[in-house]
């Protein structure tokens, strides 16, 4: 099989990658020293993300791509493992929806429940809204507003209008995107992406200016209705744990009604030093090598010091919601975006 390039966003970089297409798959390949393949996005690809493992992997072996490891995991709502392969897990911040009545009763907490209140009051107006070109300008002010989120550089700052419509307006046939208004000022927003019946966010971001508001939790009420509307079984908001030190973002997706689920990945070596890597558990790289202890120490000083310089240039500002102790910008978790 001939291997193309294609483009691929990592940590708000867009990067030329080596690819080949499996099984009606896009495989691409990412790393430096490590050489891994991976689906890609496959956590929005509709199906399992590999059909035939038994199959699949002999012919990614065959494309003639340089991978010393294959990873791919499965989805909701199979998260049972049903393989032989090296195993860990992904997990997930996942809301099962039933009604909107349960989530608000049972799964969110009191403060939420009285934010969203907040909100409304305030004048706050939630509903979906239509991608078009001042959509995209309410979005290009928002990622403009602060060069830094959750205490690390923000990777949309200041990019320009058409890279910031090209980047939202991926998979735009299976998106809803729900935006908060403030006396028709765009001050928040969520891209979700439907894969089956489980709706994925891929942006969940509000103005800190507005942090008063409490738009990302109005934000995620409405989200919670619309997927009700729509029959979605699942909605996922990225993570739920965090390697670095987010336990504030743990905090506030659980205070949301958000739980944890587990789903089985597996990493399959292609070569000799892939065997390697994996059997001296190298594939998430050295950092992954320190202790968890050492990992959060880290994290909180790098965290500390671009705070302290975005407080120093004026531009810090609080947009904490309620249920967390920091900022709520997830945005995807994929490794290949």
């Amino acid at each position: 099989m001939e291997s193309n390039m294609v483009e691929i966003r990592v940590k708000g970089e867009t990067f030329k990658v080596q690819s080949a297409c499996i099984d009606g798959r896009t495989v691409v390949i990412t790393g430096k020293w490590i050489k891994m393949a991976a689906v890609m996005d496959e956590e929005l690809v509709e199906g399992d993300t590999v059909r035939d493992p038994e199959s699949f992997i002999p012919a990614l072996k065959q494309t003639g791509l340089k991978a010393d490891i294959f990873t791919f995991a499965q989805k909701l709502p199979d998260i049972k493992p049903h393989y032989d392969y090296r195993l860990e897990w992904d997990n997930a911040a996942v809301v099962p929806i039933t009604n909107f009545k349960e989530w608000w009763e049972k799964r969110a907490e009191y403060d939420v429940r009285k934010a969203v209140k907040k909100a409304a009051k305030l004048g706050v107006t939630v509903k979906t809204a239509e991608f078009n070109d001042a959509f995209v300008r309410g979005i290009v002010d928002i990622y403009n507003e602060s060069p830094t989120r959750q205490g690390k550089p923000f990777w949309h700052y200041r990019k320009d209008f058409d890279t910031i419509k090209d980047e939202s307006g991926t998979y735009l046939e299976r998106s809803e995107f729900i935006g908060a208004y403030y006396q028709d000022e765009l001050i928040g927003f969520i891209k979700m992406v439907y894969v089956g019946k489980i709706a994925a966010t891929l942006h969940v971001i509000s103005k800190k200016k507005h942090f008063d508001k409490k738009t990302t939790n109005a934000l995620l009420a409405k989200a919670i209705e619309i997927c009700e509307q729509k029959g979605a079984s699942h909605l996922v908001y990225g993570n739920y744990d965090y390697d670095e030190a987010s336990s504030f973002l743990t905090e506030f997706k659980r205070r949301n009604g958000f739980g944890k689920v587990l789903l089985p990945r597996y990493y399959v070596p292609l070569t000799a030093k892939g065997r390697l890597v994996l059997r001296l558990g190298l594939h998430h790289g050295a950092k992954a090598l320190l202790p968890a202890k050492a990992r959060r120490f880290l994290s909180g000083m790098r965290s500390a010091i671009l705070w302290r310089v975005s407080h120093i240039k004026g531009q810090v500002g609080d947009d904490r919601p309620a249920g967390g102790k920091g900022s709520v910008m997830p945005v995807r978790d994929s490794r290949l975006s």
